[in-house]
């Protein structure tokens, strides 16, 4: 169903979406699809509610968000069970979604209380000089399939926190769990108008958003190829965006560092939702003196982990999203062997009985090479290339040897060290013998060609808003 001023109803086409689950191949469900049409209707809804809005108090708009937290939390198994089937990631996991997603909201229902202006001293006697921020307008969404819960929430809060209507299109992949979040937002009782979300074809949609005036932020998860272009098409309206494109994580072990540390670290954070995030570790520099140790060690956790239906409670890794998911990583696993790769564990696709999903084995690749479509290109996947570096200056300049620049991990005993690490890694999230550096009270984003603007923290909500100087002479 689409949710538009307040309303659940179908495409006026008629037409529908299909949602598998990547696991099964089984159908769950039909969504409405809608269009440029349903599209119109949801921003023209947004921008009429945007003239009442904008004048709600930072407190009213806390009392509504933080009842969405709490339903979010009530309905907190059923919307991670949506989760797990419509994109295949285990219930563990899904459940500390439900927990990320709800206290983004929770975040940015105390944060709309706390928009604060400033006063300017000002050159002469007679002029009072002030700064005010002011929601930007209306706002509108575009959301990956990996985080179908967490990444609308981090971003659709902030704006709505900040005085701005909001449009949601989530990924086809996972239209369910926007639904159930939207049910959260109708049941709150937020105003018609206020938040809508549009289901349908990216092309048709994607176009009305950068096109139409109304529109005047625009927020994307995604690659960085669709995000270039997005940003394009909203130059001839000088929208405001933010993007949150590809990563190419680098994590670097040096000799000093505590290697059982390092190899449940490069664990977590490589086969985190089954190597489907955009801060995965996709290349692991090891220091010569203990590669051989940290790669058995490594390959040897990799190989226990349990893949299977999210679903089961035993399951770390679950399937890829879908086809194309698969092929690629299969493909990248291939190239490898092909210049000189050494598969330690995994590689190759998994059959499971009774399931026709998408399933890969975690694997390992050590005498990794420059070459290889792997130390280059995004997997997206269970598959994780180990090289090995002598100096400190060789390893900071083949991590920053990227396009990319969202997160990148280093391990270490040596302050100093870490220290110069978080200056020279060209990335916007460092985590120094920590692999999850993410929290609601942080900004989230990249450098270089992995976006622009920052999510979560006071930051994220700076995104939506616009600042107005004001000057009185009396």
């Amino acid at each position: 169903m689409l949710y538009i001023n307040g309303t659940w109803r179908q495409a006026q086409s008629g037409e529908t979406l299909t949602v598998y689950n990547p696991a099964t191949g089984k159908e769950l469900a039909e969504v409405a699809s809608g269009g440029r049409i349903e599209t119109k209707e949801a921003i023209d809804a947004a921008n009429e509610a945007f003239t009442h809005w904008k004048n709600t108090t930072g407190l009213e708009r806390s009392t509504l968000l933080r009842k969405t937290a709490e339903l979010i939390r009530e309905n907190g198994e059923d919307i991670a069970q949506t989760i797990t089937k419509e994109m295949g990631k285990s219930i563990t996991e899904a459940r500390r979604e439900i927990i990320s997603g709800a206290n983004y909201v929770e975040w940015f229902a105390e944060e709309a209380k706390r928009i604060y202006g400033e006063t300017i001293p000002a050159p002469q006697k007679d002029k009072h000089l002030m700064l005010m921020n002011e929601p930007i307008g209306v706002a509108a969404a575009i959301t990956p399939w990996n985080f179908p819960l967490s990444m609308i929430t981090r971003k659709i809060t902030p704006a709505l926190a900040a005085g701005c209507t909001v449009i949601l299109k989530p990924a086809p992949n996972t239209p369910l769990t926007a639904i159930k979040l939207f049910e959260c937002l109708d049941k709150s009782g937020f105003p018609a108008g206020v938040a809508n979300l549009v289901i349908g074809p990216a092309e048709e949609i994607g176009k009305e958003f950068t096109t139409n005036p109304i529109v005047r932020k625009l927020a994307f998860t995604g690659s960085t190829n669709i995000g270039k272009k997005l940003m394009k098409d909203s130059a001839a309206t000088v929208k405001k965006v933010s993007m949150e494109l590809g990563g190419h994580a680098p994590f670097v072990v040096f000799e000093d560092a505590d290697i059982d540390e390092a190899v449940a670290g490069a664990i977590s954070t490589k086969f985190v939702n089954s190597g489907q995030t955009c801060i995965c570790t996709n290349r692991i520099y090891v220091a010569d003196e203990i590669a051989d140790e940290f790669s058995t060690k490594f390959a040897q956790k990799a190989n226990k982990l349990k893949v299977g239906n999210g679903l089961e409670e035993e399951t770390k890794i679950g399937p890829l999203v879908n086809a194309q998911a698969l092929e690629k990583v299969s493909r990248h696993v291939e190239d490898a062997k092909k210049h000189g790769g050494n598969v330690l564990c995994g590689g190759e696709t998994l059959d499971l009985p009774g399931m026709n999903g998408f399933f890969y084995k975690p694997t390992v690749i050590n005498e990794a090479t420059e070459d290889m479509q792997i130390a280059t290109e995004e997997t997206f996947g269970p598959v994780v290339p180990i090289f090995s570096f002598q100096t400190e200056d060789e390893v900071i300049s083949k991590a920053n040897d990227t396009n990319y620049g969202l997160a990148a991990y280093c391990y270490t005993k040596d302050l100093s060290r870490g220290l110069r690490m978080t200056r020279q890694l060209e990335y916007g999230i460092v985590g120094i013998n920590d692999p999850a550096p993410i929290a609601v009270q942080s900004p989230f984003g990249g450098v270089k060609e992995s976006g622009i603007g920052k999510e979560g923290g006071r930051q994220g909500m700076e995104e939506y808003l616009e600042k107005k100087f004001i000057s009185i002479k009396y």
